[in-house]
């Protein structure tokens, strides 16, 4: 896959998305409000479902920026970096990004907003502090083209999105064991099959979220890695920066499940998980991939 029908992709697959949800959300509340034998419940799965898919999409940056405690700033505040990232989205052709710093002493980044035209670029302080000019450039370059390839707003929905399934199937779980049912389940076998659907249903539903973002994301990196190796010309600069990040020990404190897919390596420290559950491709298969071009 190129990197025009990369940013094709990516923009049907974030309507894809909003779609899917939107259908899911709809079908938990349509379960739901014949075991409670209440149709307000459905109403409110049409409405939530709506409100939250659209708000993803113009929204989604905003909250994350807010989740990971980030902050802007101006050129006067970090010149270097400021300058940096001018000249490379003046060579990638994009328009400049905001830029955001979290008071974050472990090495990560990434990047948010719904187009080119709304991109933000986050570095945590240690970043900043830890990586060398060459390696800083790698760093960006690499999350200029997740803007470029239109990445970000594919994975910024995700984030609003599969918070917003996990947060309804807990409800609805809870609702099942300690809120009581209406006599459907004591009326007929429909009502039984209806009630393990809905159990069942609300297990699934966030396992499946968590699963589709998992894979959107480890798929996106070796794609931006060879981008911006291709924007700086140099991929030994990106292939040192990954190694210092993912060697170092500190975690980001501001991290979660929810955002961490978004970073540039594994905010997570210490933590072996199977590869079926990692948010980022490993480290050394893109280091590999990164040394092995050729330009």
């Amino acid at each position: 896959m190129t990197l025009y029908t990369q940013v094709g992709s990516n923009i049907r697959k974030t309507w894809l998305l909003i779609t899917v949800f939107l259908i899911l959300v709809i079908l938990l509340g349509w379960i739901f409000s014949y075991l409670f034998d209440s149709p307000f419940i459905l109403y409110l799965a049409v409405i939530i479902s709506i409100v939250m898919s659209f708000s993803s999409y113009w929204y989604s940056d905003k909250a994350i920026l807010s989740m990971t405690n980030a902050k802007p700033i101006q050129k006067r505040d970090y010149p270097d970096l400021y300058r940096l990232v001018e000249n490379l989205s003046l060579t990638a052709g994009l328009p400049m990004p905001k830029i955001y710093v979290m008071a974050d002493i472990s090495p990560n980044a990434f990047a948010t907003g719904r187009d080119p035209q709304h991109g933000v670029i986050c570095v945590t302080q240690g970043l900043l502090d830890k990586l060398e000019k060459s390696e800083l450039e790698g760093v960006i370059a690499h999350e200029l083209s997740h803007i470029g390839n239109r990445d970000i707003l594919l994975c910024s929905v995700v984030v609003v999105l599969v918070g917003l399934v996990a947060l309804l199937s807990d409800w609805a779980m809870r609702s099942l064991f300690w809120g009581g049912t209406s006599d459907h389940e004591n009326q007929n076998n429909l009502g039984l099959i209806m009630l393990l659907v809905g159990i069942i249903a609300s297990i699934l539903a966030p396992l499946a979220a968590t699963l589709l973002k998992l894979a959107i994301s480890r798929k996106r990196e070796f794609l931006a890695d060879a981008s911006g190796a291709l924007l700086t010309r140099y991929p030994e600069g990106l292939a040192s920066a990954l190694e210092k990040i993912s060697q170092d020990p500190t975690p980001v404190k501001t991290a979660s499940n929810a955002t961490s897919h978004l970073f540039i390596s594994n905010p997570f420290r210490g933590k072996r998980v199977s590869k079926l559950w990692m948010t980022h491709p490993p480290v050394e298969e893109r280091i590999k991939a990164l040394r092995q071009m050729n330009i």
